[in-house]
């Protein structure tokens, strides 16, 4: 199964390289890319799960609908993308219930930061996937986590994905570094050892990031983005359904797993 994810949130990131962006347009660049996603996957038949911070989901309705409408689970990104209180486990999935008319089950904490499972669970969430379970110099120190998903604290943790062995990770930067053909054959490895693919992209990286000035970003982060990065995600959606894979939300999938 390919468990494919979007975080939709503000576009906050130039904060981290010292740039300003305004709010409207932190809404309005991820509200663009959010709707080329959806309809990335309407072409392919893909299905997906959208976690939303509770902003970012007030101010952008339509994609919220659209993702409900057409078939995707919306599941919590907390309250605001750049501040976190423990309060906001359980105030965001409140409020994107509220807002959306369905049952919140899932859990990502921005930028994948360490969160209290005990209280993941107390705010009420089946599932949370906020682990990268590698090594990223500055970001990430997870290789003595599981790679696959196991039980912590009542909750089902669904980490995500990273090849065997090596542990080389296969979230959305790899996508925009490597080869395709190679963060192909890397997905395909992992597929076929775990049973199924956990990755996560932004809708921001659907948009133009190119200028420097503007976004002070790497060429690490920049670059394949825009229309470079809805070429090959077109390209990639395409070989998921060549190679017979089948797509899930992440609770149609976590629902389907036996429990300790």
């Amino acid at each position: 199964m390919v468990l494919l994810s979007f975080d939709i949130e503000e576009f906050d990131m130039p904060f981290e390289y010292g740039k300003e962006i305004s709010f409207d347009e932190q809404i309005r660049i991820s509200t663009e890319g959010s709707h080329t996603i959806l309809d990335l996957l309407a072409k392919h038949g893909l299905k997906a799960t959208f976690f939303s911070t509770v902003i970012f989901a007030k101010n952008a309705m339509p994609v919220i609908y659209r993702i409900l409408s057409e078939g995707h689970e919306l599941a919590s990104h907390s309250y605001y993308h750049s501040e976190f209180k423990k309060e906001h486990l359980l105030e965001s999935r409140l409020a994107l219930e509220k807002l959306s008319g369905t049952t919140i089950k899932g859990y990502r904490m921005p930028r994948m930061m360490p969160v209290d499972e005990a209280e993941i669970r107390k705010a009420g969430y089946k599932y949370n996937s906020s682990v990268n379970p590698t090594w990223l110099p500055g970001r990430y120190n997870n290789r003595h986590i599981s790679r696959t998903y196991f039980m912590q604290s009542g909750v089902l943790q669904l980490p995500a994905s990273v090849s065997p062995i090596s542990r080389f990770p296969l979230f959305w930067l790899s996508f925009h570094n490597l080869p395709l053909w190679f963060y192909s054959h890397l997905a395909k490895r992992t597929y076929q050892r775990d049973g199924y693919l956990n990755i996560y992209f932004h809708p921001w990286e659907f948009t133009d990031l190119q200028n420097k000035e503007r976004f002070g970003f790497p060429g690490y982060v920049s670059k394949n983005s825009g229309t470079d990065m809805i070429q090959r995600m077109d390209k990639f959606m395409d070989w998921i359904n060549k190679q017979g894979y089948l797509s899930s939300t992440i609770t149609d999938f976590t629902e389907k797993l036996p429990r300790e």
